[in-house]
């Protein structure tokens, strides 16, 4: 039971934003195919094969347009404020994009390398996200090579607290900082050597 509850979890790890995105890009399909499509065909006074799947498309590429300049960003910054507020739907929408953040460009590209530090004490370790070196005022005051290493919560990576490690003190691991992120969501479920699942 215990390796079954494991499996599950995995699998509601790795599924939740896969069929996220794929149950919005079928209701927008549905919503335009079945809005658009109808007018489009008679207009044109005849049918165009797979017009539902270009249009989602199109959808797609303006959504990206719009949220790309200031006024996008103003508005979407406006309804997640919106969602973030409604009872129930706020949990599901919070846990959602804070899944998706973590795996988008931004953290991957601020996140350098992964890293153990002994924290919160000697003989404890946790895993770490090296962000910066030589930390500007830091590192003039210090006697040591100074890294700045973030050290997220779990399941929630978007959250942690900040380090600044001698570089004495850091271990720095050879896997992805894609994989670090799948240890930290997962609460060690996920084994990033193999992508499969930590046996006791």
């Amino acid at each position: 039971m215990t390796k079954l509850r494991k499996y599950f979890f995995t699998g509601i790890i790795v599924l939740l934003p896969l069929m996220i995105t794929l149950y919005v890009l079928f209701f927008i399909f549905q919503l335009l195919d079945g809005l658009l499509s109808p007018f489009l065909e008679s207009f044109l006074g005849f049918p165009i094969p797979g017009l539902g799947a270009l249009l989602t498309i199109v959808f797609i590429i303006l959504v990206g347009l719009v949220a790309t300049n200031v006024l996008g960003r103003r508005f979407i910054s406006l309804l997640d404020r919106l969602f973030i507020r409604i009872p129930m739907v706020k949990i599901i929408y919070g846990a959602t994009k804070q899944i998706i953040d973590a795996f988008s460009a931004q953290p991957r590209d601020a996140w350098r390398r992964v890293a153990l530090v002994e924290y919160p004490r000697r003989g404890l370790y946790a895993i770490g996200f090296v962000t910066g070196e030589r930390v500007g005022e830091v590192q003039e005051k210090t006697a040591h090579q100074v890294f700045s290493v973030f050290i997220p919560t779990t399941p929630n990576p978007t959250s942690g607290v900040l380090l600044l490690v001698p570089r004495e003190e850091l271990t720095f691991l050879e896997m992805s900082v894609e994989d670090g992120l799948k240890l930290i969501i997962s609460g060690g479920v996920v084994n990033p050597k193999n992508s499969g699942i930590n046996n006791l």
